[in-house]
């Protein structure tokens, strides 16, 4: 019994050594090569199912989606969902880079309807851990706004 007690908790060691050695390789490394990626190669394959999201904070994270307009749909494994913590149906402002082109929009951290976010997930991330990850919900402004901001 105690072997296997030391098995177990050497085991979970390394999985957290592993877990934290993760983080800075993909904040550090990972996250601006697919940024890079995604700017200089908008037809990619990659491009097409990842886009590149820019928080109100300033800070830009690479993130698969969903592009059912009006709205664009996000999963978040890490904690970036928290900056989107909205009341109700207010959300917060970001801007998306989706296979070269840029939208703007209102985004929310949907974390009160869990059927809603499961159905979304069942075609954003089929193969997920279900009730894993976190819903980001990006509500595009009107074609017209788009447009215009685009060429200021």
């Amino acid at each position: 019994m105690k072997r296997l007690l030391n098995i177990v908790l050497l085991s979970s060691l390394g999985l957290c050594l592993l877990v934290a050695a993760y983080v800075p390789y993909a904040i550090l490394i990972q996250n601006p090569e697919v940024i890079a990626e995604l700017i200089e190669s908008p037809g990619g394959d990659r491009a097409k199912r990842v886009m590149l999201i820019t928080l109100p904070s300033g800070r830009r994270l690479p993130v698969n989606y969903l592009f059912e307009a009006p709205f664009v749909y996000a999963g978040a494994d890490g904690s970036w969902w928290r900056e989107l913590e909205a009341e109700a149906d207010e959300g917060f402002p970001v801007s998306l880079l989706i296979q070269g082109k840029t939208y703007r929009g209102s985004a929310r951290a949907v974390r009160d309807d869990p059927h809603y976010t499961q159905e979304i997930f069942t075609r954003l991330r089929p193969n997920a851990i279900p009730g894993f990850g976190t819903l980001v919900e990006v509500r595009l402004e009107s074609a017209a706004k788009i447009e215009a901001g685009m060429e200021q």
